[in-house]
């Protein structure tokens, strides 16, 4: 892992709908707008997930607007994955996804290992403490990685 900088960063998981997400914003609420932040998944086939919305809401961060969007769909909107300097991937199926299309480019590749939520717990307590795990551990390595623009 270097200690560079960057001044783009993409979060990428595999749905874009709790992991990139919260990584996206907790890095906005933590860097602000010296570092461009974007997040994608392997695919937008699911809508934000209400856990997510819940744990970040409760750090006065509004996720409930995000709007899951893939890979692919980033660069359809125009956001080629090699303006990236940075992709944190957040999943075993993002990194080897986002390494495959950024071969050849000039864009390093970290993989934060981080927990998949979605099958925590039998109840929303349980659930809930899940999630904070996660948005807890991204935290923790946002400020790890990038402490030097951290607010």
């Amino acid at each position: 892992m270097t200690t560079d900088t960057p001044s783009a960063v993409l979060f990428c998981c595999d749905h874009n709908s709790i992991r990139s997400p919260m990584a996206e914003a907790l890095m906005k609420k933590l860097v602000g707008t010296q570092v461009f932040v974007q997040s994608a998944g392997v695919k937008s086939d699911h809508d934000i997930d209400g856990f997510a919305v819940a744990v970040c809401q409760e750090l006065d961060i509004e996720l409930s607007k995000h709007k899951v969007r893939s890979f692919e769909d980033l660069e359809d909107w125009g956001e080629r994955l090699d303006s990236f300097d940075l992709v944190v991937a957040l999943s075993p199926t993002s990194h080897r996804r986002i390494t495959e299309l950024t071969k050849g480019h000039a864009v390093d590749v970290e993989y934060w290992e981080t927990a998949d939520p979605t099958g925590a717990g039998d109840n929303r307590t349980d659930k809930l403490a899940a999630y904070r795990a996660v948005r807890d551990d991204l935290i923790a390595n946002i400020k790890q990685r990038f402490a030097n623009k951290s607010t």
